[in-house]
């Protein structure tokens, strides 16, 4: 029990061990295959959670197909542009923030009625970020100040002059994971040489009136604390399919087909939605979502409140699940080796699940990938060496179970297994007994020598057992060269006496033909006799502490015993009583046999009076 405590102790400091070593390479930036399982789970239970409805702070002005289908070209040339802006701006909005570069120069004077429009509310033009590579490092030695961690570019792609006079700029790039979803959404970024804030954080500083206070778990925007993830990212949630955010075409602005409603006091977005543009990205609910609906749901995360939590304290939550997860179920499955310990197992599964999925719907994003890593490797292996270890104990127990069926009755088995306290205390009951002994054979073995006589011994006990599992008899045991047989353990049958009479007959037919077959020229010293009685016996366990055998005792089993002399003092193979032919009954197969002789009386050594008995003998010479 020591051991097993011991290795079930061992087992656990392992998992633990493996979990925490799974959660610390990935937060260090290794095994990066779980981000695609994790983007997977996220998708799931985002689905699960279902559509929600967003914050009324946000309208879209798409510049969609029919925008482009009614003006004939896209890009909408500079003028077109310019008219949507002035257009929203007599509506009074809040803040226009423009989602598109507008790095190139146009027609002069759309230019000037561009930048005019700009200028009569707060405005956001986007800018974006040239990184040097696809895959950008976020890390620097020897930067380690609160910003060493931003996403660094090789420069930032800027608007014009004549607009950013009148404007300010925001970073719109959007970082995505592996299946190209955006998760999270930079607040900033650098360069070698400035900082810049991100496009949604710009237009929601610009709504507030205030600009960020950047902490290192955290930005402030006028009264509210927005917390962010690792390098200053704000994660993101989608609320449903494209258009789930108030949406309205460039074509209905133009054509002056607009409620003042959908403007005013609000954050207009102008950006492109048109098919083939190139500006989608992949969600759980639309495999084409417009990259302006992408930054306006930022914005209304920043504005509202109401993003997904996934801060550095969800990210240590994460480790001490995926620390405790597996050592939990791989205590669980050792503490209890069977249905219970996997049923617990279950349940601690389902619990975490259901953790998972409640607090991401109260909007905290706790890992999913990482303690499924920690868990199903020592889950897997451990089981597998359960079941190695079982399969291993059970061949081991059959084994033994094999061997012992040699030294106890089939029948005896079965009952044992089934009552482990049979014959605890001695129970009277009636039963057959029948002896079998060969005569001649104490001399026969000094002649034959220990190898021989070894073998000539198996093949007389193989018959007996033949004979005996045959009528239903139990051998208690092989004496030497003779054996007993009982009838009626381990429990009395009223054909009990008729078994034991036709098991003495087919024993004498059997062992005489055996005798006649052995190829040995002193064979014909060899004889045998049987015995057989029916009557009250006592049944027992018999033995030792560290050994038990069950046996036999009592009037019956001596009268039995005698018999054998009978048989042999009249010339008889066998010797049965009276008492066992008259339970077996006149159909019994000795009284068919035509061999048998009887009744007379039978003087029994060591016990007072006669005995009324029956001789059988065989009819050719032995």
């Amino acid at each position: 029990m020591i051991s097993r405590h011991i290795q079930t102790l061992i087992a656990v400091t392992l998992a633990a061990i493996w979990g925490f070593g799974v959660y610390f390479e990935h937060n260090r930036g290794g095994l990066r295959f779980l981000d695609r399982i994790e983007s997977t789970t996220i998708d799931i239970r985002t689905l699960a959670r279902g559509r929600r409805v967003p914050p009324d702070l946000v309208t879209i002005v798409a510049i969609d197909d029919d925008v482009v289908k009614a003006q004939g070209v896209y890009p909408l040339p500079r003028i077109d542009l310019a008219k949507i802006v002035d257009t929203i701006a007599r509506l009074e909005p809040k803040v226009i923030a423009i989602d598109l570069l507008l790095i190139d120069n146009g027609p002069p004077d759309a230019d000037e009625a561009l930048a005019k429009s700009l200028a009569a509310r707060p405005s956001v033009i986007a800018a974006a970020a040239i990184f040097p590579e696809a895959s950008q490092s976020v890390s620097s030695e020897n930067d380690k100040g609160p910003l060493s961690r931003l996403p660094t570019a090789e420069r930032f792609l800027l608007p014009l002059k004549k607009f950013t006079d009148h404007a300010k700029i925001g970073i719109a790039n959007v970082a995505t994971d592996q299946t190209g979803t955006p998760r999270s959404i930079p607040m900033l970024f650098r360069t070698p040489d400035m900082v810049e804030l991100s496009f949604p954080l710009r237009v929601a500083s610009l709504a507030v009136g205030k600009e960020p206070v950047i902490e290192p778990d955290r930005l402030t925007l006028g009264q509210r604390s927005v917390l962010t993830d690792v390098d200053h990212a704000l994660p993101m949630a989608f609320y449903g399919p494209r258009r789930t955010i108030r949406t309205i075409s460039a074509a209905s602005v133009l054509a002056g087909d607009i409620s003042p409603d959908d403007i005013r006091n609000r954050i207009v977005v102008l950006g492109a939605a048109v098919s083939g543009g190139g500006d989608f990205f992949s969600t759980p609910f639309d495999r084409l979502m417009p990259g302006v609906e992408v930054i306006s749901t930022a914005i209304s995360h920043l504005l509202a409140g109401d993003g997904p939590l996934r801060d550095q304290s969800v990210r240590m939550a994460d480790g001490v699940v995926a620390v405790l997860l597996p050592a939990v179920l791989v205590g669980l499955l050792a503490w209890r080796r069977n249905a219970v310990g996997l049923i617990a197992a279950a349940a601690v599964v389902l619990i975490w699940i259901a953790t998972n999925f409640l607090a991401f719907s109260s909007g905290i994003v706790l890992g999913a990938a990482v303690p499924i890593a920690a868990a199903a490797v020592p889950v897997a292996l451990f089981g597998s060496l359960q079941l190695w270890s079982g399969r291993q104990q059970a061949q081991y127990f059959a084994a033994r179970n094999e061997l012992l069926e040699q030294f106890q009755a089939p029948a005896i088995q079965k009952w044992l297994a089934r009552d482990p306290n049979f014959l605890a205390e001695p129970v009277r009951q009636d039963a057959a007994v029948v002896f079998i002994d060969l005569s001649g054979f104490t001399s026969l073995s000094e002649q034959l020598g220990p190898d021989d006589t070894r073998d000539l011994l198996k093949e007389f006990h193989a018959l007996v057992d033949r004979e005996a599992v045959a009528c239903g008899g139990m051998i208690t045991s092989f004496l030497g060269d003779g054996a007993m047989i009982l009838f009626g353990l381990p429990a009395a049958t009223a054909d009990d006496a008729a078994r034991a009479a036709e098991c003495a007959l087919r024993l004498c037919s059997s062992v005489g033909r055996w005798l006649v077959s052995l190829r040995l020229t002193s064979a014909s010293q060899l004889g045998f006799k049987v015995g057989a009685h029916f009557g009250v016996i006592v049944a027992s366990r018999l033995g030792g502490g560290s050994y038990h055998y069950i046996t036999a005792t009592g009037d019956t089993v001596n009268v039995a015993s005698r018999l054998m002399e009978v048989a042999a003092s009249h010339g008889a193979e066998l010797a049965v009583s009276d008492e066992l032919l008259h339970a077996a009954g006149r159909d019994c197969a000795l009284f068919k046999s035509g061999s048998l002789a009887g009744p007379e009386e039978a003087r029994i050594r060591g016990r007072s009076g006669s005995l009324m008995t029956w001789l059988w003998r065989s009819k050719g010479p032995i």
